[in-house]
């Protein structure tokens, strides 16, 4: 239940964290702990992220009341042909245009859609159209906050933002070699 003291209507607002550093996705899923603290509904939707992977973050939403989580992607998108990475894309897109214009959430994270959006090894405009991503953020219910995070965020999403963060990286391990780590980034 939401904190009494906080006014019912409430316009929500559009935050973006994006740029080549870590931890966009983990603004969200901490973005997500404080909204599930004050009883808000969250949809959090990972549009590259395969089911077929198990992460870390997936375990523990679902210890979380009021969060549904949905991994739409296929991973990496030299990991499978073009034409099964659209066919995530365009479900995952119809799934969150649905998801979130029901009205039923007061936090929907959509992670990895800038990332998304700028692909550029295959087309994907026509089955996650910027037009209608920038429609969704103009027209969504009133109440509901809305996360983008990935890479590359289009500047008009960036315009449209309440917030961006830019993550950029200053110094990190990969450069010397180690992969990711488990509990970290897995």
């Amino acid at each position: 239940m939401a904190d009494e003291r906080q006014p019912v209507r409430r316009k929500g607002l559009t935050l973006v964290y994006t740029g080549d550093g870590k931890g966009k996705t983990t603004a969200a899923l901490g973005l997500t702990l404080r909204a599930v603290g004050r009883g808000f509904r969250v949809l959090f939707l990972q549009f590259i992220k395969s089911p077929e992977r198990v992460t870390g973050e997936q375990r523990a939403i679902r210890y979380l009341p009021g969060v549904e989580m949905h991994q739409l992607g296929e991973g990496f998108t030299w990991t499978k042909t073009p034409e099964v990475h659209r066919e995530a894309l365009r479900r995952g897109w119809a799934l969150a245009k649905e998801k979130i214009h029901s009205g039923a959430y007061d936090l929907a994270v959509l992670d990895e859609i800038n990332t998304a959006l700028a692909i550029a090894r295959f087309p994907v405009d026509d089955v996650l159209p910027l037009a209608e991503v920038l429609a969704l953020i103009d027209n969504r219910p009133a109440h509901t906050h809305l996360v983008l995070t990935g890479r590359s965020a289009h500047p008009a999403i960036v315009e449209r933002a309440d917030l961006v963060t830019v993550m950029e990286p200053l110094k990190h391990y990969y450069d010397r070699g180690i992969p990711a780590v488990y509990g970290i980034e897995l």
